[in-house]
């Protein structure tokens, strides 16, 4: 199959979002996978899930995305106390009218940073969440719309969890990817160190010389251009596969649902128009896979009390399947 002319709109909206990365390394060291996993979710529609300790720049990276983009970014600290319309919005009495009005939460922005979203409660986090499916937000009767694109990037700490609410399985699977934030190698650290001696501040990203080269008119040509990404039935086989073989695994008590095989199309599909490509190939998928795939999966008890990992397992079923030529 051959690259095939593109419209000149979608040509421009690869170019601009491909500066975006550039954009964003003048703030944030060593995350390149994040960024990718951010820009491949804002081109899907879809959520991102963002593990890391703190501070390997979970906030600095959602802010200084938001600035290359030039959209309205929010930022919420779950705590065990926030309430649903704390978020969402809720209705409020107009002092000079006298009359009942909305008040819109901060859920009503493009880029949404949901800090540590394991330590409120579930009922706050299934408002955050059916706003998320639904792309509206329902309050006193009424279906409000949200701002479009919109994205959530909601942070979890891996390695604190007292006091904390584990999303339920059923509740991960809503997110589109999940992207791990690794601790950065030495000469990583070493540059952001570097950087702050010269004066980095991690509250102004424009002072690091951010500036927006990419809008919310670009992203949404970018999608209308993924759509069009061909994927062949050899490609869709292998991902249909690669799903099964995850269902088959005897580490594993839970396997992707169809819906985990259709974000992992869909992602691919993105991955592969990042790339200046208007086909999916098996590799677009693998490299996708793990990000789309692992929250999704879960393990047996057993399997957990022998010290078994999930990334291991789904690497072990990624490697069983037969890669199409």
């Amino acid at each position: 199959m051959t690259e095939t002319a593109e419209p000149t709109n979608g040509q421009q909206a690869r170019e601009r979002l491909a500066a975006v990365r550039t954009e964003v390394a003048k703030a944030v060291v060593g995350q390149d996978a994040a960024v990718s996993g951010l820009l491949v979710a804002l081109l899907c529609g879809g959520h991102v899930l963002m593990e890391g300790v703190p501070g390997v720049a979970k906030t600095l990276l959602v802010r200084t995305l938001a600035g290359a983009l030039s959209v309205d970014t929010r930022r919420v600290q779950f705590t065990p106390d926030l309430m649903p319309g704390d978020i969402t919005g809720s209705m409020v009495i107009d002092s000079r009218q006298g009359e009942l009005s909305f008040r819109q939460g901060p859920i009503f922005t493009n880029l949404l940073l949901a800090d540590e979203i394991n330590r409120t409660p579930p009922k706050t986090q299934s408002a955050l969440l059916e706003a998320m499916e639904e792309g509206q937000v329902s309050v006193d009767g009424v279906s409000r719309p949200l701002p479009r694109p919109f994205l959530v990037a909601a942070t979890q700490n891996p390695v604190e969890y007292e006091g904390t609410y584990p999303l339920p399985e059923a509740q991960l699977d809503r997110f589109l990817l999940k992207v791990v934030l690794p601790i950065p190698d030495r000469g990583a650290e070493l540059e952001i160190l570097r950087r702050h001696a010269a004066g980095f501040d991690p509250r102004d990203v424009a002072g690091a010389g951010v500036r927006p080269v990419a809008g919310a008119d670009d992203i949404a040509a970018g999608r209308a251009a993924v759509g069009q990404v061909q994927v062949s039935p050899e490609v869709a086989g292998y991902i249909v596969d690669i799903a099964r073989a995850t269902r088959e695994s005897p580490s594993l008590s839970l396997g992707v649902s169809p819906r985990g095989a259709t974000a992992l199309l869909r992602s691919a599909r993105a991955w592969a128009w990042l790339n200046g490509r208007d086909f999916v190939t098996p590799d677009d998928v693998k490299a996708l896979a793990h990000a789309t795939l692992v929250h999704r999966l879960g393990l047996r008890p057993e399997a957990e009390l022998e010290g078994v990992q999930v990334a291991q397992v789904l690497a072990s079923a990624l490697g069983s399947v037969p890669v199409p030529r």
